[in-house]
């Protein structure tokens, strides 16, 4: 639907808020967020879920734990958070913000949408099992990041930086 939608929309790096202008000081907001969310999950993951008896090593068994280490940092992983952040909020918020409304209720409702609809995703409800919660507040994190930079570049600097740091560990700790 993206590629159709960009097919059909002249103006789709505007409505995607891919502002290459406001590039750097979006980067630095997404980096810090990324850092910021990292650290929390990572203490979720490591310490918190197993201290109340939640067993976290089914994430040996991921596709991103099976995939080389020289594959997936750091490029594979700044790919996949660009593309997820481009799906996710830029085209599916996005057109939820378009279709709700700039009003605080639509601009929460694209948010709630879409932060559940990244979060329920069929891939990480599998793969990530009982985990998959943790990208609700993620979602939230990156749809508000998104609506206070109005760039996209946040979004996918936070991703791929949370996601880098909760790499490494896991590969450290895990593995």
């Amino acid at each position: 639907m993206l590629a159709l939608w960009i097919a059909s929309n002249p103006a789709w790096r505007a409505a995607l808020r891919l502002d290459v202008a406001e590039m750097r000081p979006a980067l630095k907001w997404g980096a810090l967020v990324g850092v910021a969310l990292g650290a929390v999950n990572l203490s979720l993951i490591l310490l918190i879920i197993p201290a109340l008896g939640g067993d976290v090593r089914f994430l040996r068994e991921t596709p991103h734990a099976h995939a080389p280490a020289w594959m997936m940092f750091p490029v594979g992983i700044a790919v996949i958070g660009m593309l997820v952040e481009l799906n996710f909020r830029g085209f599916q918020m996005g057109r939820l913000l378009t279709l709700l409304g700039p009003s605080p209720a639509g601009r929460l409702g694209a948010l709630l949408v879409s932060a559940l609809a990244f979060s329920f995703d069929p891939f990480m409800v599998r793969v990530f099992q009982d985990l998959h919660w943790i990208a609700v507040w993620d979602g939230l994190a990156w749809g508000v990041l998104l609506l206070q930079t109005r760039s996209l570049y946040a979004t996918m600097a936070a991703h791929t930086v949370e996601v880098w740091i909760l790499y490494v560990w896991l590969k450290l700790w895990l593995i």
